[in-house]
């Protein structure tokens, strides 16, 4: 269809055209203004994802999520954030809403599944493309309700998303309790078996004995090293001695003898060869003489034994210090036995102190959480009345009912002209007929006689089989 048929069209039929037009308009323009008019309240607020925590000091990874911002869309949608916003205005308690609950449901399920569902229906939540911006708005018939509703829904989902943080600490602090307390009872049994070992056993925490005993353990093998080396040298000497030896020589008693025995044997022989062996100061020479050679025997013997005295006595001291070696031996193992038990023990007590300290910090940190009552949630605006209608929009309604008009008044004018087809101009008769055109007669005026402006055509029908001419309706 050609421009030229579409306004040929529209000018035979514009009755039509305008009064389908002017229908929607108006129909447009009545619901507009009978419906109900509604608020839309707004309120935005904020989520600080990059600032560490203050409590655990660094950045949370879960913020930074990009699910994060759709898990709060969820949350403020949730159930539990509109029964707070039930609680919080009272309207629990409105019999006016308790009664339309009855007259919409006949009293089935509960009433505040029923109210929450009523105010989730009006709330929208919008969560912005580039920022970590969220935007609230609700919509009412009463301004100033939409408003109240909105920012409740605001502290709302606040409260929540604090709850939501602190009730985890809050399992935590108690499961953290009742761990530092079993921690607590385990340390003092540990503390208590180590005092009663030290006790039973003579030990302090800073034990000194042990450094004292290793040093008389080292004193006692010392002397006997040396003992050993003294009887080992006694027995040599004892076996080695003799008259001539070098004990009963060096001795000064023994070497006096004999130098006063040579003096006596050299007197003697002097005197034997002048007075002969029948004198008696030869007889008495003689005595003499025999009495220093039974000294000399007698030191000698006695030098003698004094070597054997001596290795006995050494042979002795050594048994002594063996066995007194021997005794400190096995007190310094008991002592260092008695000192690994008690260590056992204090290792026992260090890793009980270690888990009760480290049980203590995760309490009192999850105690510090528990009573937060900050967020990273900060409110950017705060709701007030709104002034305009948020629906029906007029202006927007008359637009599009200026628009839609138009085109539902053109396809319906189309619509007619299909089941009602006429010839209106010449390449009606040439698409519609398949013929040629052989003229264009003027209509005559019915009122006046006189030929009219208006003109009809006139095709040639006996091309196809049709002989006589024929004057389609205009």
């Amino acid at each position: 269809m050609s421009l030229n048929q579409l306004i040929s069209i529209i000018k035979a039929r514009w009755l039509l055209a305008t009064s389908v037009f002017l229908f929607i308009v108006l129909l447009t323009l009545i619901v507009s203004f009978v419906f109900p008019k509604k608020y839309e309240a707004e309120a935005s607020v904020i989520l600080d994802v990059k600032s560490p925590d203050p409590i655990n000091g660094i950045v949370l990874p879960g913020l930074t999520s990009p699910s994060y911002m759709a898990t709060q869309v969820d949350i403020i949608q949730s159930e539990r954030v509109a029964r707070r916003v039930i609680v919080a205005l009272g309207l629990d308690k409105s019999d006016q809403l308790r009664e339309q609950w009855r007259d919409d449901t006949d009293g089935k399920g509960t009433f505040e599944a029923w109210l929450t569902e009523r105010l989730q229906k009006n709330l929208g939540v919008r969560p912005s493309r580039e920022s970590n911006v969220i935007l609230l708005t609700y919509t009412a018939a009463d301004p100033q309700f939409a408003a109240v509703m909105v920012n409740s829904f605001v502290r709302s989902y606040i409260d929540t998303h604090l709850d939501l943080r602190v009730e985890p600490a809050k399992q935590f602090g108690t499961l953290f309790e009742a761990q530092s307390k079993m921690l607590r009872e385990r340390l003092e049994a540990a503390q208590t078996a180590l005092t009663a070992y030290q006790r039973a056993k003579g030990l302090i925490a800073t034990d000194e004995r042990m450094d004292v005993e290793n040093q008389r353990l080292n004193d006692l093998s010392s002397q006997l090293v040396a003992l050993q080396s003294m009887t080992s040298e006694s027995i040599s000497r004892q076996a080695q001695i003799s008259p001539n030896s070098q004990e009963v020589l060096n001795n000064p008693v023994v070497a006096s003898l004999r130098a006063d025995l040579s003096r006596a044997e050299a007197k003697l022989k002097e005197m034997q060869a002048t007075w002969g062996e029948a004198h008696p100061q030869v007889q008495q020479s003689k005595a003499s003489v025999a009495e220093l050679k039974a000294k000399i025997d007698a030191e000698t013997a006695r030098v003698t034994s004094s070597v054997g005295i001596n290795k006995t006595v050494s042979v002795s001291r050594e048994a002594q210090i063996r066995s007194a070696l021997e005794a400190q031996r096995g007190k310094v193992l008991k002592l260092k036995q008695e000192r690994d038990e008690a260590s056992v023990l204090l290792r026992d007590v260090e890793n009980a102190q270690r888990a009760y300290d480290m049980s203590q910090a995760r309490q009192y940190q999850t105690s510090l959480e528990s009573q937060s009552n900050q967020t990273n949630i900060s409110i950017l605006k705060y709701a007030s009345p709104p002034t305009d209608q948020s629906f029906p929009k007029v202006g927007l309604n008359m637009a599009l009912a200026v628009f839609l008009g138009g085109l539902i008044a053109l396809a319906i004018t189309l619509a007619r002209e299909m089941f009602d087809r006429r010839l209106r101009t010449i390449e009606d008769v040439n698409m519609g007929l398949g013929q040629p055109l052989i003229g264009i007669m003027p209509k005559s005026d019915a009122k006046s006689g006189a030929a009219s402006s208006r003109k009809g055509l006139l095709a040639l029908k006996g091309h196809r089989g049709v002989p006589e001419l024929a004057a389609p309706k205009v």
